[in-house]
């Protein structure tokens, strides 16, 4: 029970005032301006460390967050950034939200998640996410049909609209992405030095208008080099087990004579299934155990003993500190010249 006590002439109950804290409130305690309690809680604005610090000490003691509605409403900018993500059986979405919430956050952006549980559904997770009042919106590696991005762009629902970790091919939609040309050219150059000389590549389902550029870059490369063309393996989505059960009717359909001797995959979600399917494969003939595997993304499972991964580490911090740039409009040109870094464990040791 609250107790109750008069005090100038005013009841107040313990606990039981339920006025909303304001910005004048914050500023009384501290003994500054309403403007100066704004102007704290905005990223770049012009205030004192030790201001900010006082007036963001007070709000905590006091229990006041400012409006970001009424905020947004005042100015031209939401500070919201709307990220859409689908396929969540491939861990590198995870690794990539990480990255670019805890970018956004430090840069003073909110974050609306919004999930696209298929393609057919891309189109409708992206009109919700244009229909929010938000500074911009980021696909995540997300594979979205060409003509809904022509439809939003050109209706100008979006004022930005950016297609991360992949190439887009749609006018008006910048591209944030790993530069997947070079990063394929230092896999295959490993391959080629390791010995192989059977590759097989899992791919991921094929798209149109946001695509990656790393079957067709290993493929050219492979033609230039030994004047063939290697098989391909397309994996309805980027599952681990979709590969393995996939790779695993592949190997098992395959003569011996016909094996790969390494696994050229799209992605660290298809290489962990890759893995899986050459070590547990049962054949007729044994040399399976030779066959090696390598990756994309360097997700964290890839390091585990089990799978030991050789894969190709995405420069995600530059990757999301370009995003903030993009959304500052510090840059507008699309940024797909980002190089990472090729990281050789025992998947590619023949054995």
């Amino acid at each position: 029970m609250f107790r109750s006590a008069r005090t100038k002439g005013k009841d107040v109950t313990d606990g039981s005032d339920s006025r909303a804290v304001t910005a004048d409130d914050v500023a009384a305690k501290v003994g500054v301006s309403r403007w100066t309690v704004a102007r704290a809680f905005k990223q770049d604005s012009p205030i004192s460390p030790r201001s900010r610090k006082r007036v963001l000490q007070a709000a905590l003691e006091l229990g006041y967050v400012p409006d970001l509605l009424a905020a947004s409403l005042a100015s031209d900018k939401s500070n919201l950034v709307a990220l859409l993500v689908d396929e969540f059986e491939n861990p590198h979405k995870l690794v990539m939200l990480e990255y670019l919430t805890r970018a956004l956050r430090k840069a003073g952006y909110g974050c609306l998640l919004v999930n696209s549980l298929s393609d057919e559904d891309a189109p409708e997770a992206l009109l919700s996410a244009s229909q929010r009042r938000v500074d911009a919106a980021v696909l995540i590696g997300m594979r979205v049909n060409e003509t809904m991005l022509d439809l939003v762009i050109g209706a100008r629902r979006l004022r930005k609209l950016i297609v991360f970790a992949r190439v887009s091919t749609t006018p008006g939609a910048l591209s944030i992405c790993c530069d997947d040309v070079t990063a394929m050219g230092e896999i295959a150059s490993h391959v080629i030095a390791r010995g192989y000389r059977r590759p097989l590549f899992l791919a991921g389902p094929e798209t149109v208008s946001t695509r990656l550029m790393r079957k067709e870059t290993f493929l050219s490369r492979w033609r230039q080099e030994f004047g063939s063309t290697p098989p391909v393996v397309a994996v309805a989505a980027y599952s681990p087990i979709k590969a393995y059960e996939q790779l695993t009717a592949y190997l098992k359909a395959s003569k011996a004579t016909d094996l790969p001797d390494v696994v050229v995959c799209e992605n660290d979600a298809l290489a962990l299934g890759a893995v899986d399917a050459v070590s547990q494969a049962d054949h007729r003939h044994k040399v399976t155990r030779g066959i090696g595997v390598t990756g994309f993304d360097d997700i964290p499972a890839g390091a585990m003993p089990r799978y030991s991964l050789t894969t190709y580490r995405q420069p995600m911090e530059d990757m999301a500190a370009a995003l903030i740039s993009v959304l500052k409009g510090e840059a507008v040109q699309n940024i797909a010249s980002m190089r990472g870094e090729l990281v050789v464990r025992q998947s590619t040791e023949r054995l």
